[in-house]
């Protein structure tokens, strides 16, 4: 697995042992971040990687504009690839790994009444295909706090599985699917 572009471009990335994680083919990478740089949401980003796995997505954020990535993982054999390629690539600065459940993460995260209160430019979320939709749409519903009208949630999914059931305030404004792969974009829902 490498970065496709940007600042680190070529950098091969480590995979943790097993066959836990399921890296984002590179054709899949390079269409989402081609979209992506049409939506002007990568420069200066505040990304959110979660299952982050080998960190793919957020390091090629990093490698092409973003500001700062918060990796999130229960994995140890995830985690320790994290830091090891966030020390790689010199990024272990702007790279910040989470161990823990997702929801934990979010959870824990300060509300948007809180002046600590973080928003997220640009959310990656990749879980496990066997995750049930459920769990998406409650994972989804905790971090629709910690967006604005201009963020981005990348949602990738089998593509035979269902879109994603979105929660109250979210919307899926974009799908795509490729071979086995279905990405969704995910929004606020606007006013008016």
């Amino acid at each position: 697995m490498r970065i496709i572009a940007g600042a680190h471009k070529g950098a091969r990335l480590s995979s943790p042992s097993g066959a836990n994680t399921r890296p984002t083919a590179d054709r899949v990478k390079e269409s989402l971040f081609s979209m992506l740089d049409g939506y002007g949401v990568l420069q200066a980003a505040n990304v959110l990687d979660l299952f982050a796995g080998s960190g793919g997505l957020g390091f090629e954020a990093m490698s092409r504009g973003a500001a700062q990535v918060d990796f999130v993982d229960s994995s140890l054999a995830s985690l320790r690839t994290l830091q090891a390629n966030a020390d790689k690539l010199g990024l272990d600065h702007s790279a910040k790994v989470h161990a823990g459940d997702v929801l934990h993460f979010l959870a824990g995260l300060p509300g948007p009444d809180d002046p600590e209160a973080r928003t997220f430019d640009l959310v990656f979320m990749d879980p496990p295909y066997p995750l049930g939709e459920d769990a998406v749409t409650q994972i989804l519903g905790r971090l629709a706090a910690h967006l604005d009208m201009e963020s981005i949630v990348i949602v990738e999914r089998a593509a035979r599985s269902p879109e994603p059931a979105m929660p109250d305030g979210l919307e899926v404004f974009r799908s795509k699917t490729f071979g086995e792969t279905a990405v969704h974009f995910v929004q606020l829902v606007g006013e008016g």
